[in-house]
């Protein structure tokens, strides 16, 4: 039998607010969250990239010094966002062994690792900490997040680049519509605005070069758009069944209807330029929605302001939608918050959920020449999504030709 999934908690860390509440409107004010970076590694580097949409919130203005030092950058924004998400659902009281994390990252405790590697090099290996690998290895913030909650179903992690956090609420869905869970919290979280990736992505011309005016550069869909901007932080949806929230009298968000995950298999850098893969990923979805593509009123994009990124996904929504994907109101919200890479999606769940529950598709920002070959419905405004239910989709795609969708519909009981 099929269970209704909804949500019931929200919590973010994002370069446009420290909390979720604050992050939407931030990103409904039209706020950009990236700066030039102020690090004294940024000279030292000679760096071609010289900004990025760093979390407004720092981790140690909301936890404890303890915290801090025994967990990396990636897993204080996680238990950050999950607190939050927890307690905004009020703290449900579910058995540890029917409550379980389903958490993301692209690429983990990266700090960690090449300050470690700097200790080694510099100090020798006496004063390598010996906390070292259990901080930077990747399902060290799923595991910061189930110890903090007494999560005892299961603490997954899901690894699939810039689709990470996506995949993590479908498994999430799939893990609930099993009964392998009364309750999920799942996300994601990073934080790599470091030397080595600004430079690495700078020189596989992916990352935006507008050290001059970083406030503007990233620009989805626009015409002169040249690559994405950084971002860090994360977001925590608590997920569960609508009769186990229903039973303890739990508001509602939003309903996650389905999700799709798929791959290209056709480059580990380059999207299919056809979209393929990511067209079969929302179709897979809505599948799962028991949904229609005419039933869809938002998208909320993965336009990353890359010229063939954006392009890309653009033919996969032409092939799912036809010509009616040009009516349909079409939110980019990397152009606020930058690209947290695997913390992306769950960051951009919780605006899809935000937009169907207020009827209201976020801003773009930073579109001063719409690339007349992406006619999609996007602007610098916010659109109203109208009355009646409403059923969005938001897309991630990621290096290794990851595809991960989910389906959100609005939930009036």
């Amino acid at each position: 039998m099929t269970k209704k999934i909804v949500v019931t908690g929200i919590g973010a860390s994002s370069p446009v607010g420290g909390t979720a509440p604050d992050s939407w409107a931030g990103l409904l004010a039209g706020e950009s969250g990236a700066h030039s970076l102020t690090h004294d590694w940024v000279a030292e580097l000679d760096l071609p990239v010289t900004f990025a949409a760093e979390a407004k919130v720092r981790p140690d203005e909301v936890l404890e010094r303890i915290e801090i030092k025994r967990l990396d950058p990636v897993s204080q924004f996680a238990l950050i966002s999950a607190r939050e998400a927890w307690a905004d659902a009020g703290s449900p009281e579910v058995e540890p062994d029917r409550l379980g994390v389903e958490w993301a990252t692209g690429i983990g405790g990266l700090w960690t690792l090449l300050d470690a590697w700097d200790t080694l090099k510099e100090k020798g290996p006496r004063r390598v900490l010996p906390m070292t690998v259990p901080m930077l290895m990747p399902n060290a913030a799923a595991a910061a997040v189930s110890m903090n909650l007494n999560a005892r179903a299961f603490a997954r992690t899901d690894v699939s680049a810039c689709a990470s956090s996506t995949e993590s609420i479908a498994n999430a869905f799939d893990h609930l519509q099993s009964g392998y869970a009364d309750v999920i919290v799942a996300g994601g979280s990073e934080s790599s605005i470091h030397g080595i990736t600004l430079a690495s992505f700078a020189s596989m011309q992916a990352l935006s070069k507008r050290n001059d005016d970083p406030a503007t550069a990233s620009r989805p869909y626009d015409i002169s758009r040249d690559g994405f901007v950084m971002g860090e932080g994360a977001a925590a949806l608590v997920l569960e069944t609508e009769e186990h929230a229903k039973a303890r009298g739990a508001r509602i968000y939003a309903e996650i209807a389905g999700g799709g995950v798929t791959s290209d298999s056709y480059h580990i850098t380059a999207p299919d330029p056809e979209g393929w893969g990511a067209a079969r990923a929302v179709r897979a979805a809505l599948a799962q929605a028991g949904a229609t593509v005419d039933e869809v009123t938002h998208i909320n994009a993965h336009a990353t302001s890359t010229p063939v990124g954006d392009i890309a996904e653009y033919r996969a929504l032409l092939a799912v939608f036809g010509d009616r994907v040009h009516d349909i109101p079409v939110s980019a919200t990397k152009a606020s918050t930058g690209h947290l890479l695997g913390g992306t999606g769950a960051l951009e769940a919780i605006f899809t959920i935000l937009a169907v529950a207020n009827r209201l598709a976020p801003p773009t920002i930073n579109i001063t020449e719409k690339d007349p070959e992406i006619p999609l419905s996007v602007g610098g405004d916010a659109q109203s999504l109208g009355d009646g239910p409403q059923l969005a989709i938001s897309n991630s795609f990621g290096f290794g030709g990851h595809n991960s969708v989910i389906a959100v519909r609005s939930y009036d009981a």
